[in-house]
């Protein structure tokens, strides 16, 4: 028997023995998606169907090309002499899209006293792809390290992470403990876990003989995969929508924008950044983050990192602020805004000192590079 032939039929084998079981899984949360679809076409009114989603792409663009050569999408809006930089890294099968709401509200808020950068991690939105093996968080976290030195060497830093993002965070903070409490002056983890997202729904899709099966034929078989990937999508995409808004009347606008997001998630992505959540254990990093102010923040409907790792975190960091959004998933940054926005105000208020201090701070920060 010929090696592709081999390779298929241990896919198919894999794909029944798990088929079932992550049908299963997608058919139960998918419910929520056909009741949400149906009560979404009957809303009179969206709310959000003047809002331009892809504002970013009208920010000031460039790349920043990481040490194992691949390129990563930036945007960045604001003045580049501001004084504090608030550096946005999204989450799992999304882009920088996601932080639509806090980026216009942290620019009202703030205006030229503030610069935002965000960027598409790897193999996501329109950053490049990269080898699967690369998918790791501690890759991430390095990737975070080569933006920070490129999109802010000087001044102050403000990290915020939603979901994986959060993840990346704290493997920066595992990796780089010596920018914390000096160069990094706060922290936002939303929607995140430090570890043990196996025991969430996303665990179950993870747990499936299926998932290994793409697993499997990604990494022996691609062209196999790329026949496939509308199968994969149609198993794992219901779960990851339909944990994403808990309110059946979020708007259609909104609902859209997510999926284009997710969709445009090329399949070796997820499977790679799926086996990365599945072994992750980032609780290292919290150690860090005991060094400066944190907001903590999540949805009490989220599916996918539920509150309660949340509430673990922000028990572990003296200097944190917990937020639990009510009725809100694990897109509660764009589902229900405010409570994240006025979190991260409230970060930025405590995390950076006076115009005085910050002068004092970078002239120490010069001195310290320049020896």
């Amino acid at each position: 028997m010929s090696d592709n032939k081999t390779r298929k039929r241990q896919w198919l084998s894999a794909w029944l023995a798990g088929g079932a079981g992550l049908t299963a899984v997608a058919t139960i949360v998918g419910a929520s998606v056909r009741r949400s679809v149906t009560q979404r076409a009957a809303l009179v009114e969206d709310p959000y169907a003047d809002e331009d989603f892809e504002t970013l792409d009208s920010d000031r663009s460039y790349v920043v090309t990481t040490p194992d050569g691949v390129p990563l999408a930036v945007r960045e809006f604001g003045p580049p002499d501001a004084q504090v930089t608030v550096v946005f890294v999204h989450g799992f099968c999304l882009r920088m899209g996601a932080f639509y709401f806090q980026r216009k509200r942290l620019a009202e808020k703030w205006g030229p006293r503030l610069r935002m950068v965000s960027y598409d991690q790897r193999g996501h939105g329109l950053s490049g792809e990269a080898s699967p093996e690369t998918y790791t968080l501690t890759q991430v976290g390095r990737d975070l390290e080569s933006v920070l030195n490129e999109v802010a060497p000087d001044g102050v830093i403000v990290l915020v992470g939603h979901s994986m993002g959060g993840m990346t965070v704290l493997s920066h903070a595992r990796q780089h403990p010596e920018h914390y409490g000096h160069r990094i002056v706060g922290a936002a983890l939303i929607s995140s876990a430090a570890e043990g997202v196996t025991r969430s729904p996303l665990g179950e899709i993870l747990k499936n003989p299926a998932v290994e099966a793409f697993r499997f034929t990604a990494r022996s078989a691609p062209k196999l995969m790329h026949r496939g990937r509308n199968v994969s999508r149609s198993l794992i995409g219901p779960v990851l929508r339909a944990a994403s808004y808990s309110d059946l009347q979020v708007s259609r606008s909104l609902d859209a924008f997510s999926q284009r997001m997710m969709n445009g998630t090329p399949i070796p992505t997820l499977l790679g950044f799926l086996n990365a959540l599945e072994l992750h254990d980032e609780t290292a990093g919290l150690w860090t983050l005991m060094k400066i102010p944190t907001l903590i923040a999540c949805g009490d409907h989220d599916l996918i990192t539920p509150d309660e790792y949340s509430r673990k975190m922000a028990a572990s960091l003296p200097q944190s602020d917990l937020v639990i959004v009510n009725g809100a998933s694990h897109l509660a940054l764009l589902d229900k805004p405010e409570a994240i926005n006025e979190g991260l105000i409230r970060l930025v208020n405590r995390a950076v000192p006076g115009r005085m201090a910050l002068r004092y701070r970078k002239v120490r920060e010069r001195l310290r590079r320049h020896g």
